[in-house]
């Protein structure tokens, strides 16, 4: 592996939301580390948002900063105000990105007010390349989909809120 191919794979790996990645071969062995403490994902968009708003006028980003952590708090206020009752929740098994159809001109695979059973593909995540199927581990009907199509999610984090018949 020369340098402009570990140059490649670190770039590639910045972008994808890695934190380590090890290769090995014959005569050859790379470990990659991004950040030795994990933090959560949604940090690096709201990071890569408010850069891109720099570039314009001051008043913007000011505007922007205190909305953000305001976005933040609100779906974990609705979880804690809602794990009391029969209200479940499908989380992230993985780092990725969030979709909620196979492609974007085929119908979400669960929407609100939907029923779903345990072993029913909820969404897709894709991480490096792959698309997972994510399936429900719990019968109920979607009362809420907590993430934008198209956008990053952390592991663990709540995807779907479901109430459980």
């Amino acid at each position: 592996m020369d340098i402009k191919e570990i140059q490649a794979l670190i770039k590639f790996i910045s972008g994808v939301g890695v934190d380590e990645v090890s290769i090995e071969r014959k005569d050859f062995k790379i470990t990659i580390k991004k950040n030795p403490h994990p933090t959560g994902i949604a940090v690096a968009p709201q990071t890569q948002y408010i850069q891109a708003e720099l570039t314009q006028p001051v008043a913007k980003p000011v505007a922007a900063i205190p909305t953000a952590p305001a976005a933040e708090s609100k779906p974990t206020t609705l979880v804690e105000e809602t794990t009391a009752s029969n209200i479940k929740e499908i989380k992230s098994p993985m780092i990725g990105t969030f979709y909620r159809s196979s492609s974007p001109d085929k119908p979400p695979f669960a929407s609100v007010g939907d029923e779903i059973n345990a072993g029913d593909t909820v969404c897709i995540i894709e991480a490096m390349k792959l698309f997972n199927e994510i399936e429900s581990d719990i019968k109920g009907k979607i009362v809420k989909v907590l993430v934008d199509n198209a956008t990053p999610v952390e592991y663990d984090q709540p995807l779907f809120l479901i109430e459980v018949n």
